[in-house]
């Protein structure tokens, strides 16, 4: 007779909010309940910078018109909701591939690009490790940057696939740690898995230039190893999608053999800039969406050798992803793939794409010059050489500790901060706030 319940030796799992991060051979736990914090702190002039998305100037989500606009057109499709095939909607996967490879990609022209529609960046990621899991024939372990988004671990680690680390941050300089990162890249055995965010990089916001890319593309290549990129920010990073997928268009130019995952929730978000659509008629209540963020769209590819092996690759992707989730939701999908294959719906969205990155840019320079203006005596280039969402400021634990104590300003305690939390209304009393705890 059993005495004890079946799941009685089932231990309790750390809050998601302690989520940990390897920083220079330090694990740094996330602090907890920071929107939890946040939410209980009476001060009418507090500052939430510990937010994963997109917000606008006055600090509120807002649907992209295109995207608000395509939806419209989804919905007045009155298409059905039969199920996908296992590889997703064609018409969006192609599209797709399309953005991420550019017009003149000599494996898309050859058609010999794998790719299937995946529930956003996460789950492109776990396939791209499973498949690796089950059919790279070199060494199995996945090299990631450090610091590297902190799912990357979790991701590998239930695929079975071991994890290592190259050098990437450098706190002395609060920049890129380049001659660290050759020389990991240099040292790991032949064949090795490299992971890189193919941009805006994720915590840090510090992007190799493209130099230092075609650097890290032939000693890749030289060392036979195997690239595999993330792509979660095409578009929002500088506002050119093309340019935000430099790294990935050279590798592949140079004759590298990758593999990608995209997601599409942060580059079909919101932006706040423009003014809003004119409110349709009355009509029966239709399904709004935040951007894509929950609508999970994402695509997961292979640049393969030829036709055939396109062919055969595709089969054991439908394998793999059959037993996973069998297939993709459609309507985040159909509202992609009609902004991505509309010429008027897709001008519009790259323009609110670039308004997005624009903004971004512009509270990174306005933080720097109020810090310089209140004086400070600290460098803080970094601010304004770092790319995309998320800024590492250099400040210590404690001092993230103080910001929130004596400020009222919210962040993780590994010194990052959301730049998309910043505004035109805020950005002054921050870089006060940043002075008085830093000295």
């Amino acid at each position: 007779m059993r005495t004890a319940s079946t799941w009685a030796n089932v231990p309790q799992g750390p809050p998601l909010q302690r989520i940990p991060l390897h920083v220079e051979g330090v694990w740094v736990d996330i602090a907890p309940g920071i929107t939890e914090a946040f939410k209980a702190d009476s001060f009418d002039k507090k500052i939430n910078l510990g937010v994963g998305a997109y917000r606008d100037d006055e600090g509120k989500p807002y649907v992209l018109p295109s995207v608000r606009a395509a939806e419209r057109k989804v919905v007045d499709s009155k298409l059905d909701k039969e199920y996908l095939g296992i590889t997703g909607l064609p018409a969006f996967t192609k599209a797709a591939a399309l953005l991420a490879y550019g017009a003149q990609s000599a494996p898309l022209k050859d058609e010999r690009i794998a790719i299937t529609q995946s529930i956003s960046g996460t789950g492109a990621l776990r396939i791209g490790a499973a498949f690796l899991e089950r059919f790279y024939p070199g060494p199995k372990a996945v090299y990631l940057p450090n610091p590297s988004w902190a799912n990357h671990a979790a991701i590998l680690k239930d695929a079975r696939l071991p994890m290592q680390k190259y050098r990437y941050y450098n706190p002395d300089t609060i920049g890129l740690d380049f001659d660290g990162m050759m020389a990991d890249i240099r040292q790991a055995p032949e064949g090795s898995i490299f992971l890189f965010h193919a941009c805006a990089h994720n915590p840090t916001g510090i992007d190799p230039t493209e130099e230092q890319w075609r650097q890290i593309g032939a000693a890749v290549k030289q060392a036979g190893h195997f690239p595999f990129f993330d792509m979660a920010y095409q578009g929002f990073a500088s506002g050119d999608t093309n340019r935000d997928a430099f790294a990935l268009r050279h590798f592949i130019a140079e004759g590298h053999p990758v593999i990608l995952a995209q997601s599409f929730a942060k580059n079909m978000v919101g932006d706040g800039l423009s003014a809003p659509a004119p409110a349709p008629a009355p009509a029966p209540a239709q399904p709004r969406i935040q951007g894509l963020y929950g609508e999970r769209v994402g695509a997961f590819s292979i640049v393969c050798e030829s036709a055939a092996e396109k062919k055969r690759v595709d089969s054991q992707i439908k394998i793999l992803v059959r037993p996973l989730y069998s297939n993709p939701p459609v309507h985040g999908a159909r509202v992609a793939a009609a902004i991505l294959n509309d010429d008027s719906l897709r001008a519009q969205w790259l323009a609110e794409v670039k308004g997005m990155a624009d903004r971004i840019i512009t509270m990174r320079a306005l933080l720097r010059k109020h810090l310089e203006q209140v004086g400070s005596k600290r460098d803080w280039s970094h601010i304004t050489s770092q790319i995309g969402m998320f800024a590492y400021t250099g400040l210590t634990a404690d001092q993230m500790d103080r910001l929130a104590r004596e400020h009222s300003v919210y962040a993780t305690r590994d010194g990052r901060i959301s730049v998309a939390g910043i505004t035109t209304g805020n950005v002054e009393r921050l870089a006060q706030a940043i002075h008085q705890v830093t000295g």
